[in-house]
């Protein structure tokens, strides 16, 4: 509420002069609800302090103040007869949507509901504000567009606990301080109120138990009985002052998974991918969920099925059977007939036939999906960012768009109305979506504070005020003019850097830089997952052989405007062909571009910029990194289509072409670190093996520019000794990397047998498919010869013992065949990585004609007796070898590449 103090104190020298006799009296009838008692009490605060006087009465009353404000709701009886007595003609008003009438000196404020009339009066105050007297003579009608206007809140945190997986957190002081926090929860609903937000989402693994107590189940409990009942009471307050507010408070949970206490004490994994849904965990959960309702009544869910769930008629059963039963049981014990909602997230699932089972046993359903993945991308989304939400918009309930992560804008500054304007309308027309959901813009794991490196930690709320109020002036209403838009928003940051100028040119710097980092993602990027942090730069072997690190499928089909990447591009030259939708060379020309503009503007601003200059720096800092990122980039992208070239002309001055590109962007790079060394803790907030692009951050590291400038350096010299063996001679277009030797392990699967990996070996014990290539460094290994019909139907269950750590070596069949398993991936399963086996290690590792062409994965397991559970379809075992050792990621080629000879070699 900073920027609200601030616009206030601005405000109040021309309210005092113009308006300080000016009384007005808010008048509302016996029935006033909750939320008109707030909206009157915040209309009398705000005003009040601005140099008006404002009081209270009862409806009816004679008022002798100079502009009376009667307010109330059309479901009110009392306040409908009050209007036809006064001969108020209303319009029909839609839900949530208020209308201002004036009747002489007095100022009707009627609701189509409790919410309705509490935005009116929101409304009539920011008006009063806004023109610092009271409007004589107004007739509005206003209502919001989309039904649902919620932010998230994450009870996360940036690392995995100990002894603990992914999104296993107990909500306690220790883990969220915050939580506790009343002043912080005030100031962060009042903000949400004034952009009329109506829901607040809680993300939790399994709140239930830090939240609820079951009879049959009382070691399922995480946390103390003094914590529990502080919890209770948390949640209560918290629920009471958002639903004044109009918010409705939606605790979202993932599936399956149980409380660590209730874990152990059956001798169950927390969470697991190939769970079997058991008559003791579904009825856990099933009465963890009827206890949650019966407690809070007031709260709805959100439901992920995804990630830690096994198949699709898992989902099915596990919602239609668990989820909707529990919430009933907890409404039949309140005697409630009113249906909370439910939000079923479309992530890792089919939501249409989730939806399909659920609709006529539950009829407050809502869907969700992703807008562009857990990144922003676009606001022109195409293939399945697309036709999946709108296929959900059909079902029969309200689609909400999911504005997720936002890893591509971490962690510096973003607030472009104009992308954001654009988004939301894509949001309507090409999605159907008719909700919106909204993740912070940046640290989203480290809520409620930004990455700054500040004396005191900043506040998202405060920091990234515009990104919040954008969203919300979109949801409320997509379509708005644009120059009426730019001279909004200017004001609004005129207003807040105390100046008469500064705000176009800040705007024109949001707006400029608010193109970079989307447009870089979708030409370059390896992922529109959390995985990848897109500010901290790429490898070159990412840029020219993306492939490799697992893109996942449709990601550059559906994030943006046909285009061309890096691979296709260079193709495409090599025969002369005609280019198609957007470009490299036209992308980084863009990017430079955005960048130099908004460095322009924003020191065009610094010199009228009166009020919160400490901010309006950090603000220009962030210009300035936004424009070294793009030089980065676009120096990078030119030695990448340098090397590219080099695989179809074989002309080493091409590779000689690319060195003072990649040279030049080393030198951005490290401007960069100097920037950012002093005004950042952190790139991304996500500080686990989880994050994988360009580095992986497991235990915390690889987070910021200054650890990852070594990496870079080392991937430029690596390039220049290559370049130099292969000008002299002395070295080739490959590179020999050493054999993993096989680990001694007992495999326990009944009739299993072994294989040598050597050309001409069967594969299958029931499928005559042989082996006719494999990498040099895989012979040494044997395989696990299993059923190719009992994979595809039942599942690969591989039981072994080993008496040292080892790393299990599988192949993943790399095509799109309904017949095979997919390989593991951040973007539906967050446990994708638990053992390491999110990464492609050797790609093209082996030919197997009949069937497909094989990449390497492996996973890491401590000695001892254990279960391998992979899903349904074609899989390979390849083997076992020690799990110290560290397999370089390398494409070995014993697949011909459609993209042609792989080159990343020259960089390691």
């Amino acid at each position: 509420m900073k920027r609200l103090a601030l616009f206030l104190a601005v405000l109040t020298t021309v309210f005092v002069s113009c308006q300080q006799s000016s009384t007005i009296t808010i008048q509302k009838t016996d029935n006033a609800s909750n939320r008109v008692d707030f909206g009157a009490e915040l209309f009398q605060k705000e005003l009040n302090a601005t140099g008006f006087t404002v009081s209270e009465q009862k409806a009816g009353e004679n008022s002798t103040a100079d502009y009376t404000v009667v307010v109330g709701e059309l479901t009110d009886d009392s306040f409908v007869s009050l209007l036809s007595d006064a001969g108020v003609n209303h319009s029909e008003i839609a839900k949530e949507g208020f209308q201002l009438i004036t009747q002489g000196n007095v100022i009707y404020c009627i609701g189509a509901d409790k919410s309705g009339a509490l935005y009116g009066l929101i409304e009539l105050k920011d008006r009063i504000a806004d023109a610092g007297t009271v409007p004589t003579d107004i007739n509005v009608v206003d209502a919001p567009e989309m039904v649902l206007r919620g932010t998230a809140v994450g009870l996360q945190k940036t690392n995995i606990l100990p002894g603990r997986h992914v999104y296993e957190y107990p909500i306690d002081e220790e883990n969220f301080p915050w939580f506790y926090d009343k002043e912080l929860w005030i100031e962060y609903l009042d903000k949400m109120v004034e952009n009329r937000y109506n829901s607040l989402y809680l993300w939790s693994g399994h709140p239930f138990a830090s939240l609820v107590k079951l009879e049959d189940y009382p070691y399922a409990v995480e946390v103390d009985d003094a914590t529990f009942e502080k919890n209770k009471e948390m949640y209560a307050f918290l629920t009471e002052e958002a639903d004044k507010r109009g918010i409705w408070v939606i605790q979202m949970f993932y599936n399956i998974i149980l409380s660590k206490p209730f874990a152990e004490h059956h001798g169950l994994k927390t969470q697991e991918r190939s769970r079997e849904i058991t008559p003791l965990i579904e009825d856990y959960t099933r009465k963890s969920i009827t206890a949650f309702i019966e407690n809070y009544p007031n709260v709805g869910l959100l439901v992920t099925l995804g990630e830690a769930m096994n198949t699709i008629d898992d989902d099915v059963n596990w919602f239609t059977n668990t989820i909707i039963p529990g919430v009933k049981d907890g409404l039949d014990k309140l005697g409630v007939t009113e249906e909370p909602p439910i939000v079923l997230r479309g992530h890792d699932t089919d939501a249409a036939r989730v939806m399909d089972a659920s609709l006529p046993i539950y009829k407050n359903l809502y869907t969700m999906f992703k807008y562009n993945g857990e990144s922003l991308t676009t606001y022109e989304p195409r293939d399945s960012w697309s036709s999946i939400p709108t296929e959900l918009s059909k079902l029969g309930s309200v689609h909400i768009s999911n504005v997720h992560i936002l890893a591509n804008l971490e962690p510096f500054r973003y607030g472009s109305p104009d992308f954001i304007q654009k988004s939301t309308i894509a949001m309507h027309n090409l999605q159907g979506a008719n909700g919106l959901h909204l993740y912070p813009q940046a640290s989203y794991w480290d809520w409620p504070y930004t990455a700054d490196k500040t004396d005191k930690r900043l506040l998202q709320i405060d920091r990234d005020w515009i990104w919040y109020d954008a969203w919300a002036r979109y949801a409320w209403k997509a379509n708005r003019d644009r120059n009426d838009e730019i001279t909004y928003w200017a004001n609004q940051l005129n207003k807040f850097y105390g100046s008469e100028s500064a705000g176009k040119d800040i705007l024109t710097a949001y707006e400029e830089a608010g193109e970079i980092a989307p447009k870089l993602l979708r030409t370059f990027g390896i992922s529109d997952g959390n995985r990848q942090t897109l500010l901290l730069g790429m490898t070159m072997g990412q840029l020219v052989n993306p492939q490799k690190y697992n893109v996942y499928q449709s990601f550059w089909e559906s994030s943006g405007p046909v285009k061309e990447v890096l691979q296709v591009y260079a193709l495409k030259e090599s025969k002369g062909e005609k280019h198609v939708g957007e470009t490299p060379p036209q992308i980084i020309e863009e990017v430079i571009a955005h960048a130099k503009k908004a460095v322009e503007a924003i020191d065009r601003a610094e010199s009228t910029v009166g009020a919160n200059k400490e901010e309006f720096e950090r603000l220009r800092n962030d210009m300035y990194c936004y424009q070294l990122i793009a030089e980065n980039y676009a120096e990078k992208v030119k030695a990448a289509m340098f090397v590219l070239k080099y695989k179809y002309s074989n002309d080493v001055a091409d590779l000689e072409a690319a060195l003072p590109h990649l040279e030049k962007g080393i030198e951005y790079y490290k401007e960069l670190v100097e920037r950012t060394d002093k005004t950042y803790l952190y790139a991304n907030s996500m500080q686990t093996d989880m994050r994988r692009v360009p580095i992986e951050g497991k235990g915390g590291i690889n987070k910021s520019w200054h650890e990852m400038l070594p990496h870079y350096e080392a991937e430029l010299e690596n390039y220049k000794n290559n370049l130099e063996n292969l000008k002299s001679g002395n070295g080739s277009a490959t590179k020999e990397y050493p054999a993993l030797k096989p680990v001694g392990v007992t495999v326990l699967n009944e009739g299993a047998s072994r294989y040598s990996l050597k050309e001409g070996e069967q594969v299958y014990s029931d499928n005559n498919a042989k082996i006719a290539a494999v990498a040099d460094e895989l012979r040494e290994l044997e395989g696990v010869k299993l059923s190719d019909k009992e994979q595809q139907a039942d599942g690969t269950v591989l039981k072994f013992k080993s008496e040292t750590p080892v790393k299990v070596v599988v192949g993943y069949f790399n095509t799109n065949s309904y017949t095979v398993l997919r390989p593991p991936t951040l973007e539906t399963n967050a446990g994708a990585n638990s053992r390491g086996q999110a990464d492609v290690r050797i790609a093209n590792a082996m030919d197997v004609p009949g069937l497909y062409p094989v990449n390497v994965y492996t996973y890491d397991y401590e000695a001892g007796t254990h279960e391998l559970k992979l899903g349904t379809g074609r899989v390979l075992i390849l083997g076992f070898t020690d799990a110290s050792y560290d397999i370089v990621t390398h494409d070995a080629g014993m697949v011909d590449n459609p993209n042609g000879p792989v080159v990343d070699w020259l960089f390691y």
